[in-house]
């Protein structure tokens, strides 16, 4: 018998507002075979952001759409909504996104929006967090992935990765150390969506057949060993 087809890559669009870090590490371990996906176009509201240059020196479409020539929120999540929607995209990701999304944009995308967030949700939702932990004196900080609802940074907590805050941290070592976990968590969430089993619903988030009552831990987690090398290997003008 012939062999059965391949399924399909996923079909992504990724949305940057600057350096796109996240961005190189989903590249890298798509272009390495580690995630079955294809990342259809980057969208940056940000026409100087550098991941639109990893976007167009990896053969993507990088496209701007700048927030400042729309008169308001409403009218740029639709106009965004509408520039996503030409790629037909079964998942959204938000790598380093800066704008608050109308509760519209939101629900259009329910189930297939996510983001990526520096800190150890619930704790320190929204700016600064860093600076945020390092007040706050905790032991650990780390970072967040969750499916993305209206209510800012408040989705469904699907993993978490953890770094410890060391007596000498200030708030630029304690970014660095999150950001390597962060290229560890983005390429094995968006293979758990591609491979079908990641998904959300009204009860919460569902990973291999059952709900979670927990976030995941990425260092207990089985399949931890797709992973990013922690090196941005196209360094910023």
């Amino acid at each position: 018998m012939p062999p059965a087809d391949k399924p399909s890559p996923l079909a992504m669009v990724v949305l940057i507002s600057g350096h796109g870090s996240n961005l190189q590490a989903i590249m890298d371990a798509i272009a390495a075979g580690k995630v079955p996906a294809e990342i259809r176009a980057v969208i940056s509201n940000q026409p100087q952001a550098f991941g639109l240059e990893r976007a167009r020196r990896a053969g993507i479409p990088a496209l701007v759409l700048d927030h400042r020539g729309f008169p308001d929120r409403e009218s740029y999540d639709a106009a965004l909504r509408d520039l996503i929607d030409r790629h037909d995209p079964g998942l959204v990701v938000l790598a380093g996104f800066m704008r608050i999304l109308t509760p519209d944009f939101v629900g259009h995308y329910k189930g297939r929006l996510l983001n990526i967030h520096p800190s150890l949700l619930p704790a320190f939702p929204g700016l600064d967090t860093h600076r945020r932990a390092l007040a706050a004196g905790v032991r650990e900080h780390g970072a967040s992935i969750h499916f993305v609802t209206a209510e800012l940074d408040s989705g469904p907590v699907i993993i978490r990765g953890r770094v410890p805050v060391l007596p000498a941290d200030d708030a630029a070592t304690l970014a660095a150390r999150v950001q390597r976990v962060e290229h560890r968590l983005y390429p094995l969430v968006i293979r758990w969506f591609a491979e079908g089993r990641l998904r959300m619903d009204d009860e919460g988030v569902v990973f291999d057949g059952r709900h979670l009552a927990a976030p995941l831990d990425l260092e207990s987690c089985p399949d931890a060993s797709l992973e990013h090398d922690g090196q941005d290997s196209q360094p910023p003008h």
